[in-house]
């Protein structure tokens, strides 16, 4: 018994010393992440006790908790205003064609971007089609006026003209225009920071792939179709399924500010994001707007619960947990 008492204090006291050990080595990264865990806190998950105002009729002289409780009353606005069925089609289909859209083409930038050898080029061009993620909704609003300004924008007076079309466009009038604009302006702004994305997961490619394909008689083209669309299809559905969780979120930026809210629009760029602040600022209805935050984050909650699900029934590596 006194061996075996004895064993047990000598593992006990090792394990104390590995710990020890452990924590003075990674202290540096354990200090390193308190910034992004007191940011994770405040930014995301403090916010969350908000979720009550979502169910009350709130009333500031009485405080968000002493207010009134009036159940889902708040999220008939959503649903039985006479605009519910736009505002849903429009966010779900912009979002749809937005993420198919922007996995093509940031997936083929990422390609193109791969073959070139030289690392000036490489560096420039990355800057080039980087550059218009970094530009705030505010600027791309204005360079979009300047394009379609009905009196002095560069379409009414030199580019239509040279198609023969004199008369001119009423951009901002003119609601059928507005998703071929959009989707435009959004994949111009989203290029480049997926290409990046994809990219990143190319330069894990072992190149011994590549070699033997060349060896095989492979042309460049089935080298992408064997090799790299394969290999990159877990990267492909791990951000298809994060984008899938905001699919019931629109771009406020994009669909408020670059349509400067023309009512006449309304048809082709109003959201559920756009509507519900639209609504705030008129009735200032703080309650509609917590209840639409919520029903969009339990919907894209479920969405990719259960994208996920089946995407892990078929291939577990590529699930995204």
């Amino acid at each position: 018994m006194s061996q075996i008492s004895s064993a047990k204090s000598a593992a006990s006291l090792q394990a104390k010393k590995k710990r020890k050990y452990n924590l003075k080595r990674y202290s540096p990264l354990l200090i390193m992440m308190i910034p992004g865990l007191l940011y994770l806190l405040v930014n995301n998950y403090l916010p969350m006790f908000g979720i009550v105002i979502a169910f009350k009729d709130i009333n500031f002289t009485k405080g968000i908790l002493a207010s009134d409780w009036v159940g889902l009353k708040n999220f008939e606005y959503l649903f039985k205003t006479s605009d519910a069925f736009i505002i849903t089609r429009n966010t779900i289909l912009y979002n749809v064609l937005f993420l198919f859209l922007g996995t093509v083409l940031s997936l083929s930038f990422a390609i193109l971007l791969n073959e070139i050898r030289r690392k000036f080029l490489l560096r420039t061009y990355q800057a080039i089609i980087s550059m218009p993620h970094l530009i705030s909704w505010v600027i791309i609003s204005y360079l979009v006026y300047a394009f379609l300004n009905p009196e002095n924008g560069l379409m009414n007076r030199t580019i239509l003209p040279m198609l023969g079309m004199d008369e001119g466009i009423s951009w901002y009038t003119e609601a059928k225009y507005w998703p071929v604009i959009l989707t435009l302006v959004d994949q111009w702004k989203g290029i480049g920071y997926g290409s990046i994305v994809y990219f990143a997961a190319l330069l894990g490619i072992n190149e011994e792939y590549y070699e033997a394909a060349r060896i095989d008689g492979a042309s460049r083209i089935q080298q992408i179709l064997r090799i790299t669309l394969p290999i990159v299809v877990p990267v492909i559905i791990m951000m298809a399924l994060l984008q899938l969780g905001r699919i019931f979120y629109s771009d406020f930026g994009l669909f408020y500010q670059v349509t400067l809210n023309s009512g006449a629009l309304f048809e082709t760029t109003a959201t559920i994001d756009t509507y519900v602040f639209n609504g705030l600022t008129g009735s200032g209805n703080m309650g509609m707007s917590a209840a639409a935050g919520f029903y969009q984050s339990v919907v894209g909650f479920v969405l990719v619960i259960t994208v996920n699900y089946l995407v892990r029934r078929k291939s577990k590596e590529s699930a995204l947990f």
